[in-house]
């Protein structure tokens, strides 16, 4: 078992459905009342990729990339075009984006994350897949050097700054990511819808814990 640090084709993503998954334990009690709890920090997300009247170029694309993972057995990247930047999708990115932290005068390594608000709750989603390239990174305001002030691993989305910044200095980031998943899947059904375009109805991905 291993991850592949590939992307699914964004062309054969796109229009594709799903979203957060939550798993929440509801017990009734005797007077109606509910107990609710969850044995998830995390939401999980579910997409289909399932295609509907396509080429057979398509078609094969997604055969090739199916038969590359063998199945469910190696995980691979997904963009969830619904969110994958770390602002709002009307919106550019931009370093002060999102808080990761505060420098303590010791600590080098910060974890990419994106924070969920709504009304007086949020939600702090680990980030572990940014994409090459895309990471902006600041210091209360002043902009960071990637390869100078800085480093980055795609692969689980730590930030290693060469020297640990400044008490109460603000650590904040910007960054296009994607969603670590597996085909949930052994089988890829086709059928040839009309000459020179097919089907394929169900590709079912799920988000993997890396």
């Amino acid at each position: 078992m291993a991850f592949h640090e590939i992307r699914f084709p964004t062309s054969l993503s796109f229009g594709s459905t799903g979203g957060p998954e939550r798993r929440t334990e509801v017990v009734t009690l005797a007077n109606g009342h509910e107990e609710r709890n969850t044995p998830w920090a995390h939401s999980r997300r579910r997409y289909d990729a399932g295609m509907g009247l396509r080429s057979m170029d398509d078609v094969e694309t997604l055969i090739a990339f199916f038969e590359a993972r063998s199945g469910q057995l190696h995980g691979f990247r997904w963009k969830d075009w619904a969110d994958y930047k770390s602002c709002r999708p009307s919106q550019d990115i931009d370093s002060a984006d999102q808080l990761l932290g505060e420098g303590d005068q010791v600590t080098t390594e910060f974890q990419l994350v994106k924070t969920y608000e709504s009304g007086v709750h949020t939600y702090v989603r680990p980030i572990r897949k940014p994409v090459a390239g895309s990471v902006r990174v600041e210091l209360s305001g002043v902009p960071q050097l990637e390869g100078t002030d800085y480093t980055i691993d795609v692969t689980t989305g730590v930030i290693t700054f060469t020297h640990p910044p400044d008490e109460r200095s603000q650590v904040f980031a910007g960054y296009e990511f994607d969603v670590p998943v597996r085909f949930d899947t052994d089988m890829i059904r086709t059928s040839l819808a009309s000459f020179q375009a097919g089907e394929v109805p169900d590709v079912p991905v799920l988000e993997i814990r890396t």
